[in-house]
């Protein structure tokens, strides 16, 4: 009997466990995943956005448009910015993210500062704001390889 042949690459079960974890989200809006890995391939750590520990989700807003204090952006934590602090001192120079949306100009900087030198990411539909140009502008200065996704069209069913 010879080894399955239809297993699934690495990029693919990285993107995979990102996108399982953006499924935690409770932003009815956008969920995003992360899912940062060593040099071997191993997780190191995931995350989702959502608010902050302890930040009830229920007493906070999930709006898009209105005042600052009226609309989410104030108070969630992006999925990378939580892939990185659930890393809890571990080093992650070297490692690479996969993110269900590229990082914003915020999550860029902590991405820089961790020592993380490769994004691979699902989509970027948010390319033309001004904070995403900032984030692949100082990705990129940073030396940072940035990696679309390229999907397989492989369909995985999880039962639970």
């Amino acid at each position: 009997m010879s080894k399955r042949k239809d297993y699934i690459l690495w990029d693919e079960y990285f993107m995979g466990i990102s996108k399982l974890s953006a499924k935690r989200s409770k932003d009815p809006s956008t969920q995003v995943g992360a899912c940062i890995v060593d040099s071997s391939n191993r997780i190191v750590s995931l995350g989702y956005n959502g608010f902050p520990n302890g930040i009830s989700d229920d007493e906070y807003p999930w709006e898009r448009e209105g005042g600052t204090l009226d609309t989410k952006y104030a108070y969630v934590c992006h999925a990378e910015a939580n892939a990185i602090l659930n890393v809890r001192g571990k080093d992650l120079t070297g490692c690479r993210i996969y993110v269900t949306l590229f990082p914003c100009n915020e999550c860029a900087k902590m991405i820089i500062q961790t020592g993380i030198k490769e994004v691979v990411y699902f989509d970027n539909k948010y390319a033309n704001d001004d904070h995403t140009i900032a984030s692949k502008r100082m990705l990129e200065s940073a030396g940072v390889k940035l990696i679309k996704y390229e999907k397989t069209g492989r369909q995985i069913t999880i039962d639970l």
